[in-house]
C-alpha cells in the first residue's frame, strides 16, 4: 500500500491500513492514522497528527513552516481530525510557536488550492471551496461554508453555518447562521443551510426577527445585544448573541447600514 517512489521516514508512525502514492514525502514528526490515503507528490511534514479516513490529494503540504517572521524554527504542531478531504495543493502550515497548534476538525472538504494559515481553527463538516484563504489564527466554526476565492483576515472568525459567497473578503467577523457578501457586509440568513441543518420554523423565525434588532434597525450594537439578551432565549439565539458579544475586530454589517455602525 506504499508506492515504491514514496520516501518516508523511518520514525514517522504510519497506520498500517495507510496508503501512500508515488513520490509522495513524509517526514519524522508525522503521525497518520488508519485507512488513510495519500495521493502522488503530497509532502507531509512537521510535528503533524492527522487522524483515521483522511484523504489528501495531488500535491497537497501539510504541517509546513509558517510564513510568519516571528517563526524561530520551533518544533511546531498541526493537528488534524478524521474523514476530511483535502483536494489538490491544499496547504496547512503549522502553528508559530510551541504553545499553539493549527487545529482542523472532522469531516471537513477542502477543495483545490485552499490554504489554512499557522494557527488557524477550522471546526467540524466545513467547506472551503477553490482558492478559499485564511489568514493566521483565523477561526471557522462548524458547518460553515467559505466559497471560492474568498480571503478571510488573520484573526477574524467566520461562526457557525456562516456562508460567505465567493469573492468575498473580511477583515471582521462572519457572524453564525449569516451570509457575508462583497468586503465586510451580510446579507440575511443562510436560510438555506439553517433548514438542512434541521431548525425548526419557530428557531428561524426568531434568527430572522433577531437578526432584523440587531443588524437592521439602526441601533448601535452594543445596546441591540443589551436588548435583544433579555428577548431572545432559544438556543440558536444565544449561540448569535454569544459570538457578537466575543468579537475583538468588529462585525461585519449588513448591506443596508454604515460598517462604522457595527464596530
Amino acid at each position: 500500500m506504499i508506492h515504491p517512489t514514496a520516501i518516508i521516514h523511518p520514525k514517522a508512525k504510519l497506520d498500517a491500513t495507510a496508503s501512500v502514492g508515488p513520490y509522495a514525502v513524509i517526514d519524522e514528526g508525522v503521525e497518520l492514522g488508519a485507512d488513510c490515503v495519500v495521493g502522488p507528490h503530497v509532502y507531509l511534514t512537521g510535528h503533524t497528527k492527522i487522524g483515521a479516513k483522511n484523504v489528501f490529494h495531488a500535491g497537497c503540504v501539510i504541517g509546513d513552516a509558517p510564513q510568519d517572521l516571528k517563526y524561530k524554527n520551533e518544533p511546531t504542531r498541526v493537528r488534524i481530525g478524521d474523514g476530511n478531504v483535502f483536494r489538490e495543493h491544499v496547504t496547512v502550515h503549522r502553528s508559530t510557536k510551541m504553545e499553539g497548534e493549527t487545529v482542523i476538525g472532522s469531516n471537513n472538504f477542502l477543495m483545490a488550492h485552499a490554504h489554512v494559515a499557522h494557527n488557524c481553527t477550522v471546526g467540524d463538516n466545513v467547506i472551503m471551496a477553490n482558492g478559499a484563504l485564511l489568514g493566521g489564527h483565523a477561526v471557522v466554526q462548524n458547518r460553515a461554508f467559505v466559497s471560492g476565492n474568498c480571503l478571510v483576515h488573520q484573526f477574524c472568525r467566520v461562526g457557525t453555518l456562516a456562508m460567505m459567497q465567493g469573492g468575498s473578503a473580511i477583515s471582521k467577523d462572519v457572524p453564525p447562521f449569516c451570509v457575508a457578501l462583497g468586503v465586510n457586509e451580510i446579507c440575511g440568513l443562510n436560510v438555506v443551510g439553517l433548514r438542512r441543518a434541521g431548525f425548526s420554523a419557530e428557531e428561524r423565525m426568531e434568527l430572522k426577527r433577531l437578526y432584523r434588532l440587531i443588524f437592521r434597525d439602526g441601533r448601535i450594537l452594543r445596546d441591540a445585544l443589551a436588548e435583544a439578551s433579555k428577548e431572545f432565549c432559544s438556543t440558536p439565539s444565544k449561540i448569535l448573541l454569544e459570538f457578537l458579544a466575543q468579537a475583538k475586530r468588529g462585525v461585519c454589517a449588513d448591506v443596508g447600514r454604515s460598517t462604522s455602525e457595527n464596530e
